[in-house]
């Protein structure tokens, strides 16, 4: 879609899941169950998918892996057939050192997609002036959206004077804000603020504080005028999983912030209730070694996945987290939508 229509659209504020990967029991793809969650994704209500991103495991750009372009063309297939209101944002990973990014970018514009969540994590030693160029090559190819992910799982700091630069870009769209910290995602809300950048959504990446994220007002002040910005929607690894029930729930979010009350109590718990199911899927006891492992165990389970099976052989559920995730299933069943997956989930895996 063009960016006008693209700002357009990610303002509205959606749910929008990071696509794991569907392997077989040789690691390999299995297209019939990728092709079956993204049918679910979009039967679900999100507006969009992210593809070629951290859940999708950043070990399919090795080339004896060769997974990265294939996906996104099925992918876009998908989204091309998809029967919906109105149209999917189409987001595709992007990473690497400037050449690679560029190269990645050309390859998502090249398969219809709308936008890039463009990843620093290889550019762990470049200051800002050289992260800056970065962005901007990759933004003269397709619109951005940043992406601050969490130190943790290979992110890096990215200052309040970085974002400031950031948000200055023209083609930059949304940012992914996914620090797990206050601190660093109010970096970048008042970076967006002060640079006067209206028009870049604000997306939660924060599996450890979605509903919160998305019912706080931040005001802030630039210029002597006061501003109010919201965080619209998510584009989250938790999300890939109970994606019915997180559509209802940003719903629900979305109706509080627009009737201007107190935020009910129950939404209160409820913002802990996804805290403890997430630190459960994430894997947050063990420094987040078994997240996709866990989103996978949840996919598994609702009969969408087969197992397990990551890209690495090493890479699995932690000692003690499939205890953690029978703990939180059991604790809230509320919060999930096995029954939503269960009526549909045939016509999904039935490929045509």
């Amino acid at each position: 879609m063009d960016i006008s229509r693209l700002r357009d659209q990610l303002a509205r504020g959606w749910v929008i899941p990071a696509s794991p990967l569907a392997l077989d029991a040789n690691r390999m793809l299995d297209e019939r169950r990728q092709r079956a969650i993204w049918r679910y994704y979009i039967a679900a209500g999100s507006g969009g998918i992210a593809i070629g991103v951290h859940t999708t495991q950043f070990a399919i750009r090795d080339p004896k892996i060769g997974l990265f372009e294939p996906l996104l063309e099925l992918g876009s297939q998908e989204m091309d057939r998809a029967d919906t209101a109105a149209p999917l944002i189409r987001i595709g990973g992007c990473c690497g050192e400037t050449k690679q990014a560029v190269s990645e970018a050309e390859t998502l514009r090249k398969h219809g997609y709308d936008a890039a969540l463009l990843s620093l994590t290889a550019l762990k030693d470049a200051d800002i002036d050289q992260l800056i160029t970065h962005c901007r090559a990759v933004a003269d190819v397709i619109p951005v959206i940043g992406f601050y992910l969490q130190p943790a799982v290979g992110g890096r700091v990215l200052p309040y004077q970085f974002w400031r630069r950031f948000a200055e870009i023209e083609n930059v769209v949304a940012i992914k804000m996914a620090p797990f910290n206050r601190y660093y995602t109010l970096d970048v809300v008042r970076a967006v603020v002060e640079a006067g950048r209206d028009d870049i959504a604000l997306y939660t990446g924060n599996d450890d504080n979605i509903v919160m994220d998305l019912l706080t007002p931040y005001r802030l002040t630039a210029d002597g005028k006061t501003f109010e910005r919201r965080i619209v929607g998510g584009l989250l690894g938790h999300w890939s999983v109970w994606v019915k029930n997180a559509v209802e729930l940003l719903d629900e979010c979305h109706a509080i912030v627009a009737k201007g009350e107190a935020v009910p109590e129950e939404m209160l718990r409820r913002s802990i209730e996804v805290t403890d199911c997430n630190a459960a899927f994430f894997d947050a006891s063990n420094s987040f070694a078994g997240c996709i492992a866990g989103l996978h165990e949840v996919l598994r389970r609702q009969g969408l996945f087969e197992g397990l099976w990551c890209l690495d052989p090493k890479e699995g559920l932690s000692k003690g987290q499939m205890e953690e995730i029978n703990r939180v299933y059991a604790a809230y069943p509320h919060l999930n939508d096995d029954e939503f997956v269960a009526a549909h989930r045939e016509e999904w895996l039935d490929v045509v």
